[in-house]
């Protein structure tokens, strides 16, 4: 009897800690959201090394890889923040299916490029702005939606599970472009990515619409300032973007993965650099029924991003392949507890007509920070070669996290049980539950 019980209790704990998936199960929007996802992000996680790649063989240079990032910036930002007020106007699935359709095509002209005897670098570079372009425009829609199709108390899980759409491309894409970059070249690889987009754009038009609140703001400057100036307002929102701005700005190493794999003797290794963090991102998804008992949100995100400034910081102290994919592994887990903790911060408090402005914010907070940060690794890297470059971003990441962690109480302290936008937003959505329910009943049941 003792072993019996002993068994459940383990086979409890393990429940306790697994993912909750039966949101794929019980709302069709969100599966069909989850499923265009993951099959077109795949296609562009083979592109994401691809890209690279591709400018690597063609100039040799680490600023060349760096500046990569520099052509991405400006459109990230500008439609990025247009993005977002036009999310909170028109229907949200219409800019995610505009976003993905123009995604295919620069897909189609990256793949007609790399047939060319000398594949056009300035094309390299308009493409890959043009995608981060795309990224603004859709992306602010993309996270706006989550809270109309699911609950406010399944936000945690969905936020979860959306990570899991996001991780299983980049542990697999990287990879497998990775093997087909080093047998075939670069054009398979642009291939597979457009035909993910088309097979993304069939499952897309599936999807129900969603109008725009009855509170929308017509799209203008004015209407993009009041988001602004609504997020600078709370501290704890401020906190889940500059916490995450920092830690990626200083210690984001992508731009230095095909160098990387070179100088540690391991050019196979080029796509398992890639996909290592989200290896480490994906074992906390599947163990992520733990962070639905956490309410100090603030304080993980702190711990999260110190663990990943740590991480990326000893990463490079021994030149093994081994021992960096290690780090990589431990930095991506800490920045996946970041990535649940900050989305559901944000899809808690954030009123509905405010969402895609506020996404557009989040958009740049969790994008920027990375391209700035191949930005900053190509140039640091060029003055202080490759391991200069890693545990000075590091070094520099956890000093930088410390210091807005002590100037932001109010986010240190956010309590997801006690916060009054919390507190508010719970009662909005379950009076609304409520009075959705009264409509589908029968006239006789009311």
């Amino acid at each position: 009897m003792s072993k019996t019980k002993s068994r459940f209790s383990k086979l409890r704990g393990i429940r306790g800690i697994g993912l909750d998936i039966s949101l794929l199960r019980r709302v069709r929007d969100f599966r069909l959201l989850f499923t265009s996802g993951l099959v077109s992000g795949l296609g562009s996680m083979i592109t994401y090394v691809a890209l690279p790649y591709q400018v690597k063989e063609i100039t040799g240079s680490y600023l060349a890889v760096g500046l990569m990032g520099a052509a991405e910036l400006i459109p990230l930002i500008v439609f990025g923040l247009y993005g977002g007020v036009l999310a909170d106007y028109v229907d949200r699935r219409k800019l995610i299916l505009i976003g993905e359709s123009t995604a295919l095509g620069l897909s189609i002209i990256l793949l007609i490029n790399s047939q060319l005897d000398n594949p056009r670098l300035w094309v390299l570079y308009l493409v890959g702005g043009a995608f981060a372009g795309v990224n603004g425009l859709r992306g602010p829609s993309m996270a706006a939606v989550i809270p109309r199709i699911v609950s406010h108390d399944d936000l945690p899980a969905a936020s979860a599970i959306m990570g899991l759409r996001y991780q299983i491309p980049v542990i697999a894409g990287p990879a497998i472009g990775g093997i087909i970059i080093s047998i075939w070249g670069v054009t398979p690889a642009f291939l597979i990515d457009v035909i993910s987009y088309a097979l993304s754009l069939v499952l897309l038009l599936q999807v129900s619409r969603m109008p725009r609140s009855e509170k929308a703001t017509t799209p203008s400057i004015g209407a993009l300032f009041e988001g602004v100036k609504y997020a600078s307002s709370r501290q704890d929102l401020m906190g889940t973007y500059l916490i995450d701005l920092a830690a990626m700005f200083f210690a984001m190493p992508t731009a230095l993965f095909p160098f990387w794999a070179d100088q540690l003797n391991s050019p196979q290794s080029l796509g398992f650099l890639y996909s290592a963090g989200t290896v480490g991102a994906l074992l906390v998804t599947l163990t992520s029924k733990w962070t639905l008992k956490v309410n100090r949100h603030g304080r993980a995100i702190i711990l999260a991003a110190l663990i990943w400034g740590a991480s990326i910081t000893i990463s490079a102290i021994f030149n093994n392949v081994y021992w960096v994919l290690l780090c990589l592994v431990a930095a991506g887990a800490a920045d996946q507890v970041s990535v649940i903790f900050r989305a559901t911060i944000w899809n808690q408090t954030i009123p509905d007509e405010l969402r895609g402005r506020l996404a557009g914010i989040e958009l740049l907070s969790y994008a920027v920070g990375p391209i700035g940060g191949q930005m900053r690794a190509g140039g640091m890297a060029a003055v202080t070669g490759l391991n200069g470059a890693v545990i000075g971003g590091g070094l520099l990441c956890v000093a930088s996290v410390s210091a807005l962690s002590s100037v932001l109480p109010k986010f240190r302290k956010y309590d997801a049980r006690t916060d009054p936008y919390a507190v508010s937003e719970r009662e909005i959505r379950a009076a609304r539950a409520l009075s959705e329910l009264k409509m589908e009943k029968p006239a006789d049941e009311k």
